[in-house]
């Protein structure tokens, strides 16, 4: 195993919270749990046999067994304020809600557990323990009915204004999809979910025409393949690929180096001042190993590697035409997908 990929796992290594949960980074503004961020970092071990896959979806199980009562009501009754949602921000240890204002309208969240459940027992993890793990999946299955996922606008997956997301739609529905063989999942359920795919394609939102977050679609939901796929990764390349990573969609203003004059602004006003997230070139590489391009793969993974810095880490994002990078690093998510692809390109080799 190469220097670099050893250092991505010591890195896991170091963000893994005694109960099987991931802390985003050890920055101060990410020291929380939440529930994506350790969805991606335990897609590594899914092929591993060392119990630490299982030993992280045991951990969402239990947290949604300690707030069951609130997914109860919303199978049947829709969600109206944002707390009302199943959060998708904890506290580290105790992994706890925050009483804190917060876009905890994320279906892809969910979705994303669904989907890690379901895949990891189609490759023989032991996740489901007792009849009360399959009742709170199931539960999970009609809290997205019960909220529309398919017509419900969500913060999605950067946590921001309210939109229907194809990203978060797709995860939703590649979640169900995964889950069929477990809990049952009515058939209208997920073909809802495509429709609205349909609809969208090839856009992320209403606001966004293309964003980083639909490379989920490709890798790991595999929701888009072929032709499709390819559309949406010309449209990310040509609009979204930067020098050191990629931005998450053209005019973000979260790390832009003019934020200091507010968010407040319309999405053109930040255009070429967007921050360059690192784990977009590895996502890319993932997305062409579905595609099949194993040269352009390749191309972004070296890419990747020369991103890093010496320990290893990855930093969450560099500032726009900047080798300056901000605190949170490194950022488990980026470390995670470059294990994910260095694997399977080593693989393939």
């Amino acid at each position: 195993m190469g220097e670099k990929l050893v250092n991505s796992y010591q890195i896991l290594d170091s963000l893994r919270l005694p109960n099987g949960l991931y802390l985003a980074s050890l920055s101060k503004d990410y020291e929380y749990v939440w529930l994506r961020d350790s969805f991606y970092m335990s897609l590594p071990y899914l092929t591993k046999n060392d119990g630490i896959y299982e030993k992280t979806y045991h951990r969402i199980l239990d947290l949604f067994k300690e707030y069951e009562w609130k997914i109860d009501i919303h199978t049947r009754q829709r969600p109206r304020e944002q707390w009302e949602y199943i959060h998708a921000r904890y506290s580290a240890h105790e992994v706890k809600e925050l009483d804190v204002p917060w876009g905890h309208a994320q279906h892809d969240a969910i979705g994303a557990v669904l989907w890690g459940i379901g895949t990891g027992k189609k490759v023989g993890k032991s996740i489901i323990r007792d009849t009360k793990d399959h009742e709170i999946i199931q539960k999970l299955v009609w809290y997205l009915n019960c909220v529309h996922y398919w017509e419900d606008p969500d913060n999605g997956m950067w946590e921001e204004w309210r939109e229907v997301h194809s990203s978060s739609v797709g995860a939703c529905v590649a979640g169900l999809e995964a889950v069929r063989d477990i809990v049952f999942v009515p058939r209208e359920l997920i073909l809802n979910g495509y429709k609205t795919l349909a609809a969208l394609f090839p856009r992320e939102s209403d606001d966004r025409p293309v964003d980083l977050a639909q490379m989920s679609l490709i890798f790991p939901y595999r929701v888009l393949f072929g032709d499709d796929a390819r559309i949406v990764l010309q449209q990310i390349e040509t609009n979204l690929l930067r020098e050191r990573g990629v931005i998450r969609y053209q005019g973000d203003s979260y790390y832009s180096t003019i934020e200091a004059e507010g968010r407040h602004h319309t999405l053109t006003y930040y255009y070429g001042t967007e921050a360059e997230w690192t784990f977009g070139y590895p996502w890319l590489a993932l997305c062409y190993l579905e595609l099949g391009d194993f040269s352009k793969a390749k191309q972004y993974l070296e890419q990747t590697e020369k991103l890093m810095l010496e320990d290893g880490s990855l930093p969450e994002l560099y500032f726009a035409g900047s080798s300056k990078y901000n605190t949170n690093t490194p950022l488990g998510w980026g470390s995670a997908l470059y294990i994910l692809a260095k694997e399977k390109i080593e693989q393939l080799h």
